[in-house]
């Protein structure tokens, strides 16, 4: 059982099909959860199916979407970082490790949960477990939490080898599935092209696989 998981991830519903099921798993055993979400994914395609979002209510319909998500998952602290979306490799990135070392001092995590460098495919994703890669790397050796990361781009298993953790999480499906449900205007086209298909399209959400980092330094 961990004492305190921080999540960082850049855009709501990075939490949802990814890792919500591990932190329902986690908020079941009474586990705190914070979890800083850099945007709020203003710079969305998706807009509902049908639409029902524009340009400029996105931003707060995800924001509401994302504290519907929380709620399912048993998240207790939502923390919004307010940077814009689509733009994290670009911030500036003194502010932006700053920002994430604050909470990690506030939180004194046990396990943070973020996107490996490098292997996330979207800038964005890539761009925020640099951040907190580097934030942490101002701890010494011994103060660093664990760090568990989310890797899905073509050659992660080529060369960061096979997951360290690869969970089965058809325990709390149901809550994983609402997770994702809550962001509604980001996947509900995704949920009714699964939900025609039939069968059993969506059991790959039943497993979510973490690398841990490893240290260089």
């Amino acid at each position: 059982m961990e004492r305190q998981i921080l999540v960082v991830f850049p855009h709501p519903d990075d939490e949802a099909f990814g890792v919500s099921g591990t932190l329902a798993m986690h908020a079941e055993n009474g586990t705190p959860i914070t979890y800083a979400c850099l945007t709020l994914g203003e710079m969305g395609r998706n807009m509902g199916t049908p639409p029902f979002a524009t340009r400029e209510s996105l931003p707060f319909i995800r924001k509401k979407e994302l504290e519907e998500a929380c709620r399912i998952i048993g998240i207790n602290d939502l923390r919004l970082l307010g940077f814009r979306d689509k733009t994290i490799e670009f911030e500036d990135e003194q502010l932006l490790v700053g920002r994430i070392a604050s909470i990690i001092a506030e939180t004194n995590p046990s396990l943070i949960i973020t996107f490996y460098p490098g292997y996330s495919v979207h800038p964005d994703h890539d761009a925020c477990g640099a951040a907190v890669i580097q934030a942490l790397e101002q701890l010494p050796m011994e103060q660093r939490p664990t760090v568990h990361c989310v890797a899905f781009a073509k050659n992660c298993e080529q060369d960061l080898g096979k997951p360290d953790i690869v969970r089965d999480v058809s325990s709390v499906i149901d809550k994983k599935l609402a997770a994702i449900q809550a962001h509604r205007s980001q996947t509900e086209g995704l949920m009714k092209a699964a939900a025609k298909r039939g069968g059993d399209g969506l059991s790959w959400l039943k497993t979510e696989r973490f690398w841990t980092y490893k240290w260089n330094r």
